[in-house]
């Protein structure tokens, strides 16, 4: 399947048990997540070993393309504008003509 076939790109936010949060992106975000919560081959080898896992943040993000740009800028973020941006703060992510909002 090709980019411009995948509609419905999501970023994703997920809290380990210790705090931390892993930042990903997907066309399933529920999918993603019960991946990434069974531990499995199919889970993001950071997030293995770390739950209980909690999904705390989606957005929509466009197309891959925007999604990638998107993913970058949040991990670029820091933890405090991360925990901003879960409680609602998205004037972080510059959104502005990137993901058709």
């Amino acid at each position: 399947m090709t980019d411009t076939q995948v509609t419905g790109w999501s970023l994703y936010l997920v809290r380990c048990r210790r705090g931390t949060l892993y930042t990903g992106i997907t066309t399933d975000v529920q999918r993603r997540f019960a991946e990434h919560q069974a531990g499995g081959p199919r889970a993001a080898r950071y997030l293995r070993g770390k739950g209980p896992l909690q999904l705390v943040y989606t957005t929509s993000a466009g197309s891959k393309a925007q999604a990638a740009v998107l993913e970058y800028r949040v991990k670029r973020l820091s933890r405090s504008e991360k925990l901003q941006l879960i409680a609602g703060d998205e004037s972080l992510l510059g959104l502005d003509g990137l993901a058709g909002r």
